[in-house]
């Protein structure tokens, strides 16, 4: 570091010392040498700054300015080989040299620290006398120092300046810059003893990698003082020009420290390994960042700063990360299962710095989520076949035991319902769990934000049925689960949801089981909020496109328009009058066929024609009065009336054997209304047997065992007795009204045994829904194919598989052989034509 150069007003000499004679320069350089060995012994209070340099002026003006150069120059080597090395190597202990060739720093690292400190003090010292010294000599030299400058700038050639050049330019350095360079030489690169080859440069070099050594162990080091003889590295230079790449700094501690580091943080991570514990691990080396980096900005030189974090980075986390976040009993895993939020924002934190896609620690990540969602799956299979499995508490018997015992086993349905809402609540509850470890410990990092969507998105699809759960899970909640809750909170509930939709890749068969859904709860009137359906429609056009939603907002149309019909339909009856005595108060809906699940409503399978039911009298007359009502309005249409699908209201008397008489208010189902009426044609005490109900009625077999189930053997509501008593429905069961019939209420709901539900399909049910899937997908397919081709004209197979694929995989996966099946199938239809072989392409047939 430069000395603070006093500025003196000194007059310039009279020119008559430019006749000085040559003689004069032995009893002026003595008067010189004097005075500077007196700043050297830093005893220069008493000279006369201005005498001397007129001294020096004076010899600049004999042209003698090279021969004083040489001359200040040889002195200070003398003084620094003379004096200062003499103090420099006495504060070199021989403990200390010893210590040079020793690899246990421990056993002797207080020895080996005092002795190191003393010599960097004393080389401390012996550069800051020496700085402050050569600032006033180079003032004394002032003269000579600006004549050497001026000729330096002025030409590259020898040349004379009148009479005052004395330096020829061959651009000697500075008296300052000399002396420094003598430091260099007489002291740093010199021998700490004459039989030695180590000089003092490998001593300071090596003291103070030591004494970093220590702080890195933990041990309290004088950081001052290294930073003192850093800065003397920094300020002295390989050569005279002083480029900035030849400071000793660079060229003689860096790469040394660097190597050290290399070595240590090498050591560090194997050690830290063989503790086994990643919290230990990431702990340690997030310290060790912070302690680098403070140590090259207070210690060191700023410029080691990135360097040395590259080596940390590369020998202590890269080599080590993977084996890090793996660690069975404390790795990501553990960290992940036990919340250890802090210790997964440090893995993450270690892992950014050496890699920017993180691939150690997402690949666990996606790994454990994967396990977990695994586990979920599993438990929705395992719990509703623990269920089934389970053996009845109740021995089979007749009445009340043997209907209990059907109960119960009907509870494995209702308990795959129950499961499945619940796979749903698990995976929701377990994003959350991980939205909340990416926001809180992975800085929301939208790299691993992806990551973990597609880790969601691998299990969800795993479980075959997701598209079905996931659309119960809306049913529940449409239903009873949004009741007591705020705006906000639906809110949240809904965009979970619509989160799960996004991850189902078979999109289209989530909108299959969610139109068979909202089938139910619309004509059955079992949602909990209209706006709620509404708003979960707004969410699912703006996640997934409007085609998604049109059929479906097409069934909330039809509902609206059934309502203004059903009103003007009473006005017209109330204007025209009713010929019924008794009259029947209608609420119709009329429904698109093309836009609603239809197969919810016909029970017809194979292509068989379905009958149309045989409807009471009363209950015909109101039909064909509508069907008069609508058809005149809407000229050309067709009215297909879907008795599956309706309620009733009913008034029925039970007569006592007491005399005494019991009404109810029953709703039921439109089938159990029809059969409930047909006892109405019997005188009392008559039956009907199971064969002649369904004669009388057109009931399909389906439906109508359900329906007598649900009147017949549900233990609370028993409208009617049926014989033999037992939960199954024969051909040849008898059916009576069951006068006895009891409820404490008086409006009874009478529900059907597995059929007013939306619950979880059965295999059948199940292998009908994947049919009727498949031939959609199937013209889904056909209509893309042709879309492509009628705008590309040709295109090779290749190029064909992957724009359909691209196109479709919105809505659902398409299966490459299915595809390949349909191109052969546009062919043979004359859709598509084969024009080349090798490689096979196809063009459009116009």
């Amino acid at each position: 570091m430069a000395a603070m150069r006093a500025r003196h007003k000194i007059r310039a000499p009279r020119r008559g010392f430019s006749h000085a004679k040559t003689d004069d320069f032995d009893s002026i350089w003595e008067v010189l040498s004097v005075s500077l060995n007196e700043i050297n012994t830093k005893n220069a209070s008493s000279l006369s700054f201005e005498e001397l340099y007129r001294h020096a002026y004076k010899i600049v003006l004999m042209m003698r300015g090279d021969d004083l150069y040489e001359k200040v120059t040889e002195l200070e080597q003398s003084w620094l080989q003379t004096n200062v090395q003499k103090l420099i190597t006495e504060s070199i202990s021989a403990s200390l040299l010893r210590a040079q060739s020793s690899t246990d720093a421990q056993d002797q690292s207080s020895e080996r620290r005092e002795a190191g400190e003393k010599f960097l003090a004393a080389l401390k010292d012996a550069w800051e006398d020496h700085q402050l010294c050569m600032g006033m000599v180079t003032d004394v030299m002032m003269y000579m120092v600006r004549q050497l400058t001026k000729n330096s700038d002025e030409s590259s050639c020898s040349h004379l300046v009148q009479d005052r050049m004395i330096i020829t330019a061959h651009s000697k350095p500075s008296i300052y810059v000399t002396c420094m360079a003598l430091f260099r030489d007489s002291i740093l690169r010199s021998s700490v003893r004459p039989e030695s080859s180590l000089t003092i440069t490998d001593m300071l070099k090596s003291t103070i990698l030591f004494m970093i050594s220590l702080e890195r162990s933990g041990h309290m080091i004088e950081r001052p003082l290294i930073r003192h003889c850093i800065q003397m590295l920094e300020g002295l230079y390989e050569t005279s020009t002083e480029e900035e790449s030849s400071k000793l700094y660079l060229t003689i501690f860096e790469p040394a420290f660097l190597e050290a580091s290399k070595e240590f943080y090498q050591a560090e991570g194997q050690r830290l390994l063989q503790i086994g514990d990643a919290t230990t691990f990431c702990r340690v080396a997030t310290q060790r960042v912070a302690e680098e980096r403070e140590r090259c900005r207070y210690t060191l030189a700023v410029v080691s700063e990135p360097k040395v974090l590259d080596l940390l980075d590369e020998h202590l986390i890269r080599s080590n990360i993977e084996e890090v976040v793996n660690l069975a009993e404390s790795g990501v895993r553990h960290m992940l299962d036990h919340d250890q939020l802090e210790g997964l924002q440090n893995v993450y934190l270690l892992n950014a710095r050496v890699d920017r896609k993180k691939e150690a620690l997402t690949n666990v990540l996606n790994k454990r989520i994967v396990e977990m969602g695994k586990e979920i799956n599993k438990s929705s299979i395992v719990l509703p076949q623990a269920a089934a499995a389970a053996p009845s508490s109740e021995k089979d018997g007749k009445g009340e035991k043997r209907t209990e015992k059907g109960k119960d086993k009907e509870k494995p349905q209702n308990q795959q319902t129950v499961s499945a809402i619940r796979w749903v609540d698990d995976i929701l509850a377990l994003k959350t769990k991980f939205d909340g470890v990416w926001e809180k410990a992975f800085g929301s990092d939208q790299g691993l934000q992806s990551s973990i969507g597609a880790s969601f998105s691998n299990f969800i699809n795993m479980n075959s049925r997701s598209s079905e759960y996931l659309s119960l899970f809306f049913d529940e909640n449409l239903k009873k689960g949004i009741k007591g809750k705020t705006e906000n909170e639906v809110d949240v509930l809904l965009d979970n949801g619509i989160m799960m939709l996004r991850y189902i890749k078979d999109k289209d068969l989530f909108e299959s089981y969610y139109k068979k859904h909202l089938s139910r709860r619309l004509l059955m009137k079992r949602s909990a909020s209209m706006d709620a359906e509404r708003q979960m429609i707004s969410k699912m056009k703006m996640e997934v496109g409007n085609q998604f939603t049109q059929r479906i907002e097409s069934m909330f149309k039809d509902m609206t328009v059934s309502e203004d019909l059903t009103a003007n339909y009473k006005e017209h009856v109330a204007r025209n009058g009713d010929p019924d005595q008794k009259p029947v108060d209608l609420e119709i809906n009329v429904l698109t066929s093309t836009m609603w699940p239809m197969e919810l409503m016909t029970n017809a399978k194979d292509g068989a024609v379905q009958l149309p039911c045989i409807y009471p009298k009363e209950i015909d007359i109101l039909k064909s009065s509508f069907e008069r009502f609508y058809l005149d309005k809407h000229s050309g249409r067709k009215l297909s009336w879907q008795a599956s699908m309706g309620t009733a209201d009913l008034r029925a008397t039970f007569v006592r054997s007491t005399g005494k008489t019991q009404r109810y208010e029953l709703n039921v189902s439109t089938y159990a209304m029809v059969i409930l009426l047909l006892f109405n044609e019997i005188p009392d005490g008559e039956f009907l047997t199971y064969d002649a109900i369904k004669e009388r009625s057109r009931i399909p077999d389906h439906d109508l065992t359900r329906n007598l189930q649900s009147l017949a053997v549900a233990p609370k509501t028993r409208v009617l007795k049926k014989d033999p008593m037992s939960k199954d429905v024969k051909p040849t069961d008898k059916f009576s009204f069951n006068h006895d019939f009891h409820s404490p209420f008086v409006k009874v709901r009478i529900g059907v045994v597995s059929g007013s539900a939306n619950k979880v399909e059965n295999q059948d049910q199940r292998k009908d829904t994947e049919k009727k899937m498949n031939d959609e997908r199937g013209g889904s397919i056909e209509a893309a194919l042709v879309r492509i081709m009628k705008q590309r004209k040709t295109l090779t197979h290749s190029q064909l598989m992957t724009e359909t694929l691209s196109q479709l995989s919105a809505r659902f996966v398409p299966d490459v052989n299915m595809i390949k099946r349909r191109i052969e199938s546009l062919i043979d239809r004359e859709y598509l034509e084969r024009v080349g072989e090798e490689p096979p392409t196809y063009g459009y047939v116009a």
